[in-house]
C-alpha cells in the first residue's frame, strides 16, 4: 500500500509499506525518511553499516543516507518527505529535530517505542491514510500537520532516550546547533574552535555540554561527519581519491589518507575492497 501527495511546488509526502520495492523512491536523494517496523524484523545496510530493526523500532534518516534492504521478515511503514513539502530548517522552532533526528552522520539513531508511543504513531499514520482520501483544498495542510505530529512524537522519544529535561532544553539547543553547523561547514572547518566561535561559546564549554549528554566529543563529531562523507563518496560515486580529497577540504591526498587511516583503522583501498567484496559475496 502506497499513498503519495505532490504539491504544485514539487513537495512530496509518501507513506508506504513497500519502500524496498520502489526503486524510484530508493534512488531519490531528496527525501527524509522515518522507517518503523510494526511486525517482525527488517535488516538493512545504511550507507556501509548493517542494522536490524525489530518490532516497534524506528529510525530517522536524512536525504544523504544510502539504503539497501537485505531482508524483510515482517511488516514496516516508511514515511518520506522532501524539503519542498516540509522544511525542517525553517520549521525548527516547531519540531526541534534539526541537528538531532536528521544529521549527515552514519551513526544511525534507533528509537524504541513504548506501547504509548506506538499507539500514538498508529493514530497519526491512520490519520495520514484517511487524509489521503480527502482531495480538497485543505488536504496539503492537513498532511503537513500530521507529518509535523509524527516528527514531534519521534523528537520526544529521542529526548527521552537522551534524558533531555525541559530545564536543559536551552543547553541541548546549543548541541543541535553544533551538529547543524558541522553538517554545513565540515568541508572547510575542521577545528572545534571554529564552531565554538560561531556559537559564541568556548571549546571547553562545548566539551562539557557533550559530556553532560554522554555524547562523543565535539572533535569526534567533526571527524565522524568527514568520515561518513568520505565513505559515501568512495562507495557511491565515481570520483577519484584526489577529487574526494579536494571536496572534503584536505590540502592533498596524503593528508586525507592519513586522516582516513587514523579514523577507520583501514587505508582507503582496504576499505573499498572490503566493502565491495562483502557486497559481491552476498
Amino acid at each position: 500500500m502506497e499513498f503519495a501527495h505532490i504539491t504544485p511546488l514539487k513537495g512530496n509526502i509518501i507513506l508506504t509499506d513497500a519502500f524496498h520495492l520502489n526503486a524510484s523512491l530508493l534512488n531519490d536523494k531528496n527525501l527524509y525518511k522515518f522507517l518503523w517496523v510494526t511486525e517482525g524484523r527488517v535488516s538493512l545496510e545504511i550507507d556501509y553499516v548493517g542494522i536490524t530493526l525489530e518490532k516497534n523500532e524506528v529510525i530517522p534518516l536524512s536525504s544523504l543516507h544510502h539504503i539497501v534492504f537485505k531482508e524483510v521478515d515482517g511488516k514496516y511503514l516508511t514515511l518520506l518527505f522532501n524539503s519542498n513539502f516540509y522544511c525542517i530548517f525553517k520549521s525548527d522552532d516547531d519540531v526541534s529535530c534539526n541537528g538531532f533526528l536528521f544529521t549527515g552522520t552514519s551513526n544511525i539513531m534507533k528509537l524504541r517505542l513504548s506501547d504509548i508511543y506506538s499507539s500514538l504513531l498508529e493514530k497519526i499514520t491512520s490519520d495520514l491514510y484517511q487524509e489521503y482520501n480527502n482531495e480538497d483544498s485543505l488536504q496539503e495542510e492537513m498532511l503537513r500537520l500530521h507529518l509535523k505530529r509524527f516528527i514531534i512524537t519521534c523528537t520526544r522519544i529521542a529526548r527521552e532516550k537522551f534524558a533531555i529535561e525541559p530545564r536543559n532544553e536551552n543547553t541541548f539547543y546549543i548541541i543541535r546547533q553544533y551538529f547543524t553547523l558541522v553538517d554545513k561547514y565540515f568541508r572547510e572547518k575542521k577545528q572545534v574552535k571554529d564552531y565554538a566561535n560561531m556559537l559564541h561559546r568556548s571549546p571547553k564549554t562545548l566539551t562539557n555540554l557533550f559530556q553532560l549528554y554522554n555524547l562523543p566529543s565535539p572533535l569526534h563529531i567533526i571527524h565522524e561527519r568527514i568520515e561518513a562523507e568520505a565513505k559515501r563518496l568512495l562507495l557511491y560515486s565515481s570520483k577519484t581519491v584526489k577529487e574526494i580529497s579536494g571536496i572534503l577540504g584536505f590540502e592533498d591526498i596524503a593528508t586525507f589518507s592519513r586522516f582516513f587511516k587514523r579514523s577507520t583503522g583501514e587505508n582507503i583501498s582496504q576499505f573499498r575492497s572490503r566493502v565491495l567484496s562483502n557486497r559481491s559475496s552476498q
